[in-house]
């Protein structure tokens, strides 16, 4: 069965487009089919994994934007250099939230355009735009899972529990099988006592998994320049090492279910 995890924060700048990139790689380096989404309109997974997004004439926006006749999903994948497989994002999402704003049943068109390549994968991740919009309440209502990078910085906790209460909507609306898999501290400097002290107070503030951080690491920002992730970019690097470990603490707590 496949996994559907969509990563999600409306705070910017917190690396859920990094975390994306890297856990897609660490994943197919465990043998696992991965299928990324990009549903921001800045399309900066699309960029990080090798296309550039002002070049494309057809990204996921067909799918999302266009039910009366969509192209299915599988027609815009692109594997890129890391085995990784992308629906692409350019700005043209930007326009999403107002053209589907009307559309009875628009929670659904993430689910229903992914609903045919489910057996093609293991994993599909959905990238979501720092914005609690349309779009972003379609990836959870996608999801079978949600997981939010949060940086060890007393500020990053604002407007946490604003996601928690979307998810929450989102559980009793649209998706009850939604659950939360967990904070994902990244940006992570452990010489800190300031980034000590955030880490220990995730799980009892927020009453969820913590997965183990990421550690702040200057080979995050080298890598989308090169069109890949840093596994491939500085395999021997601690960053590298800490999303090989993320992948495998979501395979060994999470198994998929019907």
């Amino acid at each position: 069965m496949v996994r559907i995890l969509a990563v999600a924060n409306q705070k910017g700048g917190v690396a859920k487009t990094t975390t994306v990139v890297n856990l897609a790689a660490a994943l197919v380096e465990k043998g696992q089919r991965v299928l990324v989404v990009d549903l921001d309109a800045q399309a900066c997974a699309t960029f990080s994994m090798g296309l550039d997004p002002e070049d494309l004439d057809d990204t996921g926006a067909l799918v999302f934007m266009s039910r009366s006749s969509p192209r299915a999903v599988g027609t815009l994948v692109t594997t890129t250099e890391d085995g990784v497989d992308l629906l692409p994002a350019s700005i043209d999402l930007a326009g999403a939230d107002r053209a589907l704003a009307g559309v009875v049943g628009r929670e659904y068109v993430v689910r229903e355009a992914l609903t045919p390549v489910h057996e093609d994968y293991d994993w599909i991740l959905l990238d979501c735009s720092p914005s609690l919009g349309i779009i972003t309440v379609n990836a959870l209502t996608a999801a079978d899972a949600v997981l939010v990078p949060l940086q060890c910085e007393t500020l990053s906790h604002r407007g946490v529990g604003q996601l928690m209460e979307t998810i929450a909507d989102v559980q009793r609306l649209t998706n009850p099988r939604l659950r939360i898999a967990g904070v994902l501290p990244t940006l992570f400097d452990g010489r800190t006592t300031h980034a000590k002290a955030v880490l220990a107070d995730l799980g009892p503030r927020y009453g969820v998994p913590v997965f183990s951080p990421i550690s702040r690491s200057i080979r995050f920002a080298e890598a989308p320049a090169a069109g890949r992730s840093i596994l491939a970019t500085a395999g021997r690097s601690r960053g590298a090492g800490d999303y090989r470990r993320l992948a495998r603490e979501l395979a060994d707590a999470w198994q998929p279910t019907a």
